[in-house]
């Protein structure tokens, strides 16, 4: 007398269960600026060495195309200064006082 199992008839192996992949957190960005991104963007992002959206996008908790709105604001108010630009990457750095003293210096 043989035992059947009525789930898995062949008698073989069980099959084989899929992983369901890596879930990752979803992000809940912010689409518009409140006042306290606001006050943030202007009082921390100036003072960083470096600045990228992806950089102000992970700090304020805003989303990427507002991120790159801001810095294009910051670098037209002075704020900022461009150091690389490329078409998938803009790259901005810290306004310093001196900014010329290095160009000056190579002169001398």
């Amino acid at each position: 007398p043989r035992k059947t199992d009525p789930v898995n008839k062949s008698g073989g192996k069980a099959e084989k269960k899929w992983s369901k992949g890596k879930v990752r957190d979803k992000l809940n960005n912010l689409v518009l600026f409140d006042k306290a991104a606001c006050d943030k963007l202007c009082k921390g992002v100036p003072s960083s060495k470096l600045v990228t959206p992806a950089v102000v996008s992970k700090i304020l908790q805003i989303r990427g195309s507002l991120a790159r709105a801001a810095l294009r604001e910051l670098l037209s108010k002075g704020l900022i200064k461009l150091v690389s630009k490329h078409r998938a990457q803009v790259i901005y750095s810290r306004h310093t006082k001196g900014g010329n003293a290095l160009a000056a210096g190579e002169d001398a």
